[in-house]
């Protein structure tokens, strides 16, 4: 692997990290397995390249990509909350929907940005992108941090690890979970935005193992990274999305394995199922290593 490759997959890393946060504010503070993201990462790419090519500017259309993005975790919200749909089924529901809806926004299966201004433009160098999408996903990332360790966010938080005794501490469950619903799928179509915008393209296909991705990058940073502090847990969202795609990335390169693109499916399998077994490992094995000290 070059520098080259290196730094490209850094960069993906960073973006996807947006989408880990996304996975971990709903997989693990609410609670609520939402298949929406893999709607709503293609959704930011397609409201964001729709408007940039209508001579908005970038900078607007990602704000309104973003904020789609949470329309559509309101909508599996509301479906869960409001009719008592299965948060399973609502979640997968809407990504159907959100398919037609994002080729009814393009107009077409793909939008090409490679001659058109983006929120990168005025940025200058060969690692220019890389550099202002590291500045874009640390201010998120702070900004989750506060939203987390705030009052609302321990609300939020309490709601996911016990439903059921939330509401005699006055928390209206249903509430946070549409307000987790909407800022994780809000954080995803961000994500869908300006990978559209570092990459030069939407296409409709583009949010296929998103979901996928964004769990496997979840488990590798917790894998590595044991606190339940929140700023060590954005922190190891960030790391274990960038671990990932660096891993990914030394898969599809070794010439022993002689692994192929076609293989990407089979390497996040064989990724994730290896994190999950690190901490069952570590739990059975401490005493020996101490002993052979």
């Amino acid at each position: 692997m070059n520098m080259i490759q290196f730094l490209g997959a850094v960069q993906m890393g960073l973006i996807y990290a947006l989408v880990t946060l996304g996975v971990y504010l709903t997989f693990r503070s609410i609670n609520f397995p939402d298949l929406t993201i893999d709607g709503s990462f293609p959704l930011g790419a397609a409201v964001a390249a729709s408007l940039i090519v209508s001579d908005v500017n970038p900078f607007t259309a990602t704000l309104i990509a973003t904020l789609a993005g949470a329309l559509a975790g309101f909508v599996t919200g509301y479906l869960h909350v409001r009719w008592k749909i299965l948060g399973l089924l609502a979640g997968i529901l809407t990504m159907t929907a959100l398919y037609s809806i994002n080729l009814r926004i393009m107009g077409r299966p793909n939008i090409a940005l490679l001659t058109e201004p983006t929120v990168f433009s005025f940025l200058t160098g060969s690692n220019g992108i890389l550099y202002g999408i590291g500045a874009i996903v640390l201010v998120i990332g702070y900004l989750l941090y506060r939203f987390l360790t705030s009052q609302f966010g321990l609300a939020l938080r309490a709601t996911g690890n016990n439903m059921r005794v939330s509401p005699s501490y006055g928390i209206n469950v249903g509430f946070m979970i549409l307000i987790g619903l909407g800022v994780s799928n809000g954080l995803v179509a961000l994500a869908g935005a300006l990978f559209a915008q570092a990459h030069g393209f939407a296409d409709i296909s583009m949010g296929s193992l998103t979901l996928v991705t964004g769990l496997a990058s979840v488990i590798v940073g917790e894998s590595l990274f044991h606190s339940n502090h929140m700023a060590i847990v954005v922190i190891s969202c960030i790391l274990g999305s960038i671990l990932y795609r660096l891993a990914i990335m030394l898969a599809l390169n070794s010439q022993i394995a002689g692994l192929q693109a076609s293989d990407l499916n089979l390497i996040t399998s064989v990724l994730i199922i290896m994190a999950m077994l690190i901490p069952q490992i570590r739990q059975k094995f401490p005493l020996k290593s101490r002993r052979s000290l």
